[in-house]
């Protein structure tokens, strides 16, 4: 004749499974806290990965304008990861990447985020011929700098790209892309006029379509940050970019401390939850 179970026996079951569980969870916890500890992360790029615009620059970094409030340096306070290299550099353009930014890369770097490109296609010239000359002269240089990311870009970002990989080789690649400056018929009532605004944003479309297209043909992953800023452009009301900044003429058309937290941070945190795991 069978018997139930007793009482004590029961309770001393329910303990002892519970106990695995609980060092189940302890040792996968332990597991993810050595998988962390080993993340290395890179920060290469230009000024919007540098920061410049968010204020509270590093004067240890001098004219590269990085800053804790640029999304590299809040991605790496959110992650703590082990190792965290910032090399991004106001100004920089291919060149300087391959010349300047790239010693912290090894075979250890699990995660490389970069910005790269504005500068090599005339950014600066582009906005500063647009703010002081006419229409059609804004027009013709953003036409110009066009022609350039079609015909010479895509080679100076190759090389860029081939030398991240062979310098980490295992690292998950985030190429993130430029916002569109202006909302389109939007409050300002004075500046650029329209045409211009329209022929601006549908040159940083230009840019991120040929910097995805590098990107992806390096295996690497494009982030596009248009979606975020929708909404937060110049001549929205909320903008997350500087409009001419007269008092610190180089934070013109950059992002804004809540660019750099709400527009590029988020896009970074989806483009890299695998990668943690």
């Amino acid at each position: 004749m069978s018997r139930k179970p007793s009482r004590l026996a029961s309770l001393t079951s329910l303990a002892t499974t519970l106990a695995l569980a609980a060092g189940a969870a302890l040792l996968g916890a332990g597991q993810a806290s050595a998988a962390q500890a080993d993340f290395g992360y890179v920060a290469l790029g230009d000024s919007y990965s540098s920061g410049l615009g968010a204020g509270a620059y590093d004067g240890g970094s001098g004219d590269c304008k990085r800053t804790s409030r640029a999304y590299p340096a809040l991605w790496a306070a959110a992650h703590a990861p082990q190792s965290f290299a910032f090399t991004a550099c106001s100004g920089a353009r291919t060149g300087d990447v391959l010349s300047g930014q790239l010693a912290p890369l090894n075979s250890g770097t699990d995660l490389v985020s970069i910005t790269i490109g504005g500068n090599d296609a005339g950014f600066s010239d582009v906005m500063t011929t647009c703010v002081l000359q006419s229409e059609s002269t804004c027009v013709n240089r953003v036409n110009q700098a066009k022609a350039y990311v079609d015909s010479t870009l895509p080679g100076k970002l190759d090389q860029v790209y081939s030398a991240i990989r062979s310098r980490a080789p295992g690292a998950k690649v985030v190429v993130l892309g430029y916002p569109r400056f202006y909302k389109l018929g939007g409050n300002c009532v004075a500046g650029l006029s329209e045409g211009e605004r329209s022929a601006i944003n549908g040159a940083a479309d230009h840019l991120n379509a040929a910097v995805a297209q590098r990107a992806g043909a390096h295996g690497f992953t494009f982030a596009s940050v248009v979606g975020t800023f929708t909404g937060h452009e110049i001549c929205s009301g909320n903008a997350w970019l500087h409009s001419v900044n007269w008092g610190n003429i180089g934070e013109s058309y950059h992002p804004t401390a809540a660019g750099q937290s709400g527009g590029y941070l988020p896009v970074l945190n989806s483009k890299t939850q695998a990668v943690l795991k």
